[in-house]
């Protein structure tokens, strides 16, 4: 299974003037391209454009909505740390160990009393679940 780092970055808001480009959307996409070309060099691969609302503050004590564009980026895992977190994983249950230490002091022989079956939890998970 591949994971993928994310990258987001605000869209351009001006084109630039190109002496062979003469619309204004022109000079737009050229810029855009840029860009996405520019971190699409550096291994990230361009996945959409998103329009999200912000709040900001207006003046003292006033707040406005405002729409932002960001370019939506990503890559897979660098391929050393995914290989290294998958051997880490395959290795746990392996590496366990299931036997008991020993009995270091033995004037140590504090029980714990017995759980009361009406604090313990059920086994399997019910559909209704409590959160904090």
């Amino acid at each position: 299974m591949t994971g993928y780092d994310y990258k987001v970055v605000p869209a351009p808001r001006k084109a630039r003037k190109i002496r062979r480009l003469k619309t204004p959307e022109a000079r737009f996409a050229h810029v855009l391209q840029e860009v996405i070309n520019e971190h699409a060099a550096d291994g990230w691969e361009f996945q959409r454009v998103e329009t999200l609302p912000v709040d900001e503050r207006q003046g003292l004590t006033s707040t406005q909505t405002v729409f932002r564009d960001l370019l939506v980026f990503r890559r897979p895992h660098d391929t050393q740390r995914t290989q290294a977190q998958e051997s880490v994983h395959a290795e746990a249950p392996e590496s366990a160990d299931t036997t008991e230490p020993p009995d270091d002091d033995p004037d140590d022989d504090i029980t714990s009393p017995a759980p009361d079956d009406s604090d313990t939890a059920p086994d399997a998970p019910s559909g209704d679940t409590e959160r904090s």
